[in-house]
């Protein structure tokens, strides 16, 4: 689910010229369509988003006159700055010596304004340590830590005093479900809990670390508080991967291990924010499917915990995502509104809302808890953050959010996109819902064209419009004849807390037919070949393109990646069964009917739609042994079906040729099927 650059490896690991040799290689598979026109849609394509430059975070000076950012660039994962009043002039931020290659990531400014804090993995490839620099970039970067496993999470004390980190000491491997699982062999139970992420603690001057919370604790985001002598922070026993589903709320000062729990939550928080007096803890409390892919409504608790939590954005119809404090005690957050993004400032003394930016576009880092950095300036935010669309690139805008002001030029020399992209709306009944629809390259409204129907993964996650569509990077799919649909259907983001939850027991009947009845409805409007229509998807979308066969015979093919059949024995699977008693309330050992009336495998024997299944071999959320089941039992019934299994991949893919693999089996399965 999360929006990860598809083609980052390609400029660490991959020469275009290779890539592009494994890619048309599988062109003569596309036997019904021109090979010369393939070859040069694709050497287009390729050129194009293998050397876009991704960009991770962004962080705007306290005095709002400067930013910097991390992103992709010649020497790596680079760090660089700006002037908001001169943006075409850059300065790498760097631990290496004579600008030469490292990943260096997550750049802090200190509270004054003086120093910048970034983590960097220059001295030891592959192992981050935080470094401090001046502004300029001219001086030598001074290594604070000597740090052993992985560190994210940068943060400076208001006082200037402190650094810290989330830290994983000795880390086994990265701490995220989406990465590939360590191998589950030996005594499994002492397996479980060997990876504990921790905040540590930094003095700025002597370098000195110590981990300041318990071990029995897995940390998940965290806050300082305004004097700097407490900690707040999102936390539960380990292992951590499964039981961010049941985070609760903590406080304790840096100074003792005097743990509080403050809140107890009924579903997922995050984003956990000291309100500026110091009196209160803000979050956001929603339904969520992965860590890191926020959603929900803004609530706020007494940093005591001695009263129950208070509404800020009580039954909003949209879907909050992140948000920041002022200083004035009002807040500023960005929201999931339809299919596109918006900031809102927040009266909480009215519960009155201001609009401060929309459009159709995404503004998301690598987790909606770094999208935005804003500072005051003469008691007005000033902002930095990503922006990017169907049509546009990321790049770093900054400024206030009426006048902001475009920052970077990274992806300038990149062939401009043309995607013709439509905001579809439509009801079900009574329930309205949205979705995107990408029109064929070089579109002529006399033809008819087959169209593919991408189901999002979550299911509470939303598709907004980017440059690269994730997973199956979709967007090369209108350049060789298709329609491309992006429903986000009940259970998305985007129209409210009630939307999310109504999927709830119910996968597969109501989200389908909201996507079923937005088929007919861009049939009704677009040429499209109601004859040749399939369904694809990853993660949950994997699961829906499962379940859709075995209810309907609309689909002509479908393309099942990461997806899941069977609830009941998934639950025992997988590496993150938690998130599960979210949407059942139950586990399938006290409810299977629930669980069995939502799984693909109760009605297999329906399935006559040729489906293709793809899985790595290190998927930890959805587990090989689902889609070996489901291709098993349609190889058995007679259905057309291929299984590939990628090795050493977990949820997300790392490996450039695996993800060029998945598009053109895909592409291939369905020019095959939808004649």
């Amino acid at each position: 689910m999360k929006q990860t650059n598809p083609f980052r490896a390609l400029s660490s690991r991959r020469s275009v010229a290779l890539t592009l040799a494994v890619f048309l290689s599988a062109c003569h598979a596309f036997a019904q369509q021109d090979s010369s026109r393939i070859r040069s849609v694709i050497t287009n394509f390729l050129e194009q988003q293998a050397s876009v430059r991704y960009v991770y975070e962004t962080a705007i000076s306290p005095s709002g006159n400067a930013v910097a950012w991390s992103a992709d660039g010649d020497g790596g994962t680079e760090i660089r700055r700006a002037l908001l009043a001169t943006p075409g002039k850059t300065v790498r931020i760097t631990a290496a010596a004579n600008n030469s290659m490292a990943s260096e990531s997550e750049p802090q400014w200190s509270p004054d304004g003086n120093t910048i804090a970034f983590l960097s993995d220059a001295r030891t490839p592959g192992q981050s340590q935080v470094y401090l620099t001046g502004v300029s970039g001219s001086d030598s970067a001074r290594l604070l830590t000597h740090l052993d496993g992985h560190v994210s999470h940068l943060r400076w004390s208001p006082d200037g005093r402190y650094l810290s980190v989330l830290y994983v000491e000795k880390a086994t491997r990265v701490p995220s479900p989406m990465a590939a699982e360590s191998r589950a062999v030996g005594l499994i139970d002492s397996l479980v809990n060997r990876d504990i992420q921790r905040i540590a603690i930094i003095d700025r001057t002597s370098g000195d670390t110590r981990q300041v919370t318990m071990p029995q604790l897995y940390v998940f985001e965290y806050d300082w508080s305004p004097d700097s002598k407490k900690l707040a922070y999102t936390a539960a026993p380990p292992p951590g991967d499964d039981n961010w589903y049941v985070a609760g709320l903590y406080q304790q000062p840096i100074a003792s291990a005097d743990t509080q729990l403050v809140y107890r939550p009924t579903r997922q928080i995050a984003v956990p924010r000291w309100s500026p007096d110091g009196r209160r803890l803000a979050f956001i409390e929603g339904l969520m499917s992965d860590q890191g892919g926020t959603g929900g409504e803004i609530f706020a608790v007494q940093a005591d915990g001695q009263s129950p939590p208070q509404p800020l954005t009580p039954n909003r119809p949209s879907t909050p995502s992140w948000f920041t404090w002022m200083p004035g005690g009002n807040i500023i957050f960005t929201e999931f509104t339809g299919g596109s993004v918006a900031m809102q400032m927040l009266n909480l003394a009215n519960g009155a809302t201001q609009t401060l930016f929309r459009a159709d576009e995404s503004m998301r880092a690598g987790n909606e808890e770094m999208s935005v950095s804003m500072a005051m300036v003469k008691n007005k935010p000033v902002f930095a953050f990503i922006r990017t669309s169907w049509n546009m690139y990321p790049e770093v805008w900054a400024g206030p959010a009426a006048k902001l002001v475009r920052i970077t030029q990274l992806n300038d020399a990149r062939r401009p996109i043309h995607q013709n992209a439509t905001n579809i709306t439509w009801h079900n009944g009574a329930q309205p819902v949205q979705g995107w629809l990408l029109a064929p390259a070089d579109f002529d409204p006399q033809k008819k064209y087959p169209m593919l129907v991408c189901v999002h993964g979550g299911p509470a996650w939303i598709t907004t419009p980017t440059w690269s569509a994730s997973d199956f990077n979709s967007t090369v799919y209108t350049k060789l004849g298709y329609f491309v649909f992006f429903p986000n259907p009940r259970g998305s983001y985007g129209q409210g807390e009630a939307f999310t939850l109504a999927n709830r027991r119910d996968w597969g009947f109501g989200d389908l037919q909201d996507i079923l009845t937005g088929m007919d409805t861009v049939i009704a409007r677009y040429p499209v070949d109601s004859n040749r229509i399939g369904i694809y998807g990853w993660s949950y979308g994997g699961s829906s393109a499962m379940f859709a066969v075995t209810q309907t015979r609309r689909f002509g093919a479908a393309v099942a990646g990461a997806g899941s059949g069977d609830w009941l024995s998934y639950y025992g699977q997988n590496s993150i069964d938690k998130w599960m008693m979210s949407y059942f309330n139950a586990s399938p050992y006290d409810d299977p009917q629930a669980y069995a009336r939502c799984s693909a495998m109760t009605y297999i024997k329906q399935v006559k739609t040729p489906t293709l299944v793809l899985v790595g071999e290190r998927d930890g959320e959805s587990p090989p042994p689902q889609s070996f089941q489901y291709w098993h039992a349609l190889r058995e019934l007679g259905v057309p079906t291929q299984l590939m299994v990628y090795p050493d991949e977990g949820h997300s893919f790392e490996k450039f040729e695996n993800m060029i693999d998945v598009s053109v089996r895909t592409l291939n399965w369905f020019n095959t099927h939808l004649r």
